[in-house]
């Protein structure tokens, strides 16, 4: 199959091709004697299986898998695939959180022991399911302000601080701008939620998008691991 044919049928430049061949994320390409590239079927079927993984999974997972797959090593690849579709679906349970908490009146919906003002940093870890060191980060970034105990500086995480780190994860997991992050929170800070429960249900939206689009790609690369094990029986001697 010449270049030009394959960029035309999965609307892509011959650039393109020639990066995903540098790459090493298809098998390698045989030349003719004038030395031009000689795509087979297989060929084809890896750059369509790039590109259809690569709307789900992004590139770096989908490179990883492409070439565990050139290397015969199917379920490695498949455990990629598999923790990235785990991420996805932590993702999705946590916006699902973050909307109700939003829309809940419950200002303890995710509450604090009883007699303390709020919780401490790996409380709010824990409960979250958000790593401390993401929640560090943003408030070196300005995201959140926390308050500190007077007795010891410990933070100390308020419900609303709560609220907040759970839509800051949503919102950064549908892959929304720090100004937007920024702007949500601080409409909620002036008790304006109705734009970030519209904004985190777009992110929602967003998340079930993703996953079809994995379903779509695990499709794709299951028809294209059907075919790599047609060509490599086809190639194999034959029994005595």
């Amino acid at each position: 199959m010449r270049p030009i044919d394959i960029a035309r049928k999965l609307n892509i430049s011959t650039s393109a091709l020639r990066h995903y061949e540098s790459w090493s994320i298809i098998p390698p390409v045989e030349r003719s004697p004038s030395g031009y590239r000689q795509y087979t079927e297989l060929h084809f079927a890896y750059f369509q299986c790039i590109r259809a993984m690569n709307d789900g999974f992004g590139m770096q997972r989908t490179a990883k898998m492409m070439r565990k797959t050139i290397a015969g090593e199917i379920d490695e690849a498949l455990w990629i695939m598999s923790e990235a579709q785990a991420e996805l679906y932590q993702d999705k349970k946590i916006a699902d959180i973050a909307i109700k908490a939003l829309a809940s009146e419950d200002t303890q919906l995710i509450p604090a022991k009883r007699g303390k003002k709020g919780v401490s940093i790996g409380e709010a870890a824990a409960q979250t399911t958000i790593p401390a060191s993401a929640i560090r980060h943003w408030e070196k970034v300005g995201l959140i302000t926390v308050m500190r105990d007077k007795d010891n500086g410990y933070r100390v995480f308020s419900a609303t601080n709560m609220r907040q780190i759970l839509i800051i994860r949503t919102l950064k997991s549908a892959v929304w701008s720090l100004d937007t992050i920024k702007r949500i929170i601080k409409e909620l800070d002036e008790n304006n939620v109705e734009n970030a429960i519209r904004t985190a249900r777009e992110s929602l939206s967003f998340l079930n998008r993703l996953g079809r689009q994995q379903l779509r790609g695990a499709h794709c690369f299951e028809s294209l691991l059907q075919l790599q094990e047609a060509e490599r029986v086809k190639l194999s001697p034959p029994a005595d």
